[in-house]
């Protein structure tokens, strides 16, 4: 089994892009974590993981959709690294 890097599209409510992106840095400890402004003042929060090919991401997709003044989450890209 090789390692798996698993990029996330989180969609705050709006105004909250900075409360949500803070709980996810300290709760979940993602690899890496960026807001991107996508048009007319919506943004969106970009959060990477990498784990193990087994152990999938949905288990990291549903403890995004727990993290409050969280609106949608979706996979933007999964790739194999290794």
């Amino acid at each position: 089994m090789g390692k798996v890097a698993t990029l996330f599209n989180v969609y705050a409510n709006p105004g909250k892009e900075d409360q949500v992106s803070k709980e996810i840095k300290e709760t979940l400890k993602p690899n890496s974590i960026s807001t991107e402004d996508i048009a007319f003042g919506i943004k969106i929060i970009k959060v990477r993981f990498i784990h193990e090919d087994s152990e999938g991401s949905d288990k990291f997709e549903e403890k995004l959709r727990e993290v409050k003044e969280t609106n949608n989450v979706e996979v933007a890209e999964e790739s194999l690294i290794s």
